[in-house]
């Protein structure tokens, strides 16, 4: 049982997977923006982390990180989040989720989200949300009980949309500061993030 006050614990999911077809396969979490890949700068923002699990392929990272990858593989984002959640050696309170693709997303980034689910125990995480509107449900913090409790049967994850998994959660939204929200899906994004 958590104290008032007390820090609840931390864990991160970040997902690497996907097809990235718009990029022509290529490896997102290998592309750099200012000399650092897209997989180091979302292991940077999620350094306050206890524990990480990263789903996907394994690659040389400069932290320890617990590898997975959802079965079968490419589920889609949904189904990775829930191979994740399984990873964890101890199951964190909270659970930041961030894409790989998301490079702007920061330490800075986490703690807000992280604060404002702490601040508000009626709520089951905080998402990030873009200049939109949108809802950025792979830049987030959850409550690993609530993401548990909105698991589908195992042959309902494959394929899985992530707005779905969520959709019955209630979630506090954040603002982004400067460039957070912003995603590299094309070759177009990544060169105007790094201009």
């Amino acid at each position: 049982m958590t104290r008032p006050g007390q820090a609840l614990t931390l864990g991160a999911v970040v997902l690497v997977g996907g097809t990235a077809a718009r990029m022509g396969g290529v490896d997102k979490a290998a592309l750099e923006v200012e000399g650092v890949t897209l997989l180091e700068r979302v292991l940077a923002a999620v350094m306050s982390a206890a524990e990480v699990v990263v789903v996907g392929d394994r690659v040389p990272t400069s932290r320890t990180v617990t590898w997975t990858v959802e079965d079968p593989p490419l589920g889609g984002p949904a189904a990775g989040l829930l191979a994740g959640l399984d990873a964890f050696a101890t199951a964190p309170a909270l659970v930041a989720v961030l894409a790989v693709d998301m490079p702007k997303v920061n330490a800075g980034t986490v703690a807000r989200l992280t604060w404002a689910v702490e601040a508000d125990p009626g709520v089951d995480g905080a998402v990030l949300v873009d200049p939109a509107g949108r809802r950025q449900t792979l830049a987030a913090v959850y409550r690993f009980a609530a993401l548990s409790a909105a698991r589908p049967p195992r042959h309902e994850q494959h394929g899985l949309p992530m707005r779905r998994l969520v959709a019955g959660l209630r979630l506090a939204e954040v603002a982004p500061v400067g460039d957070e929200a912003r995603d590299v899906d094309t070759w177009d994004d990544l060169r105007d993030l790094t201009r």
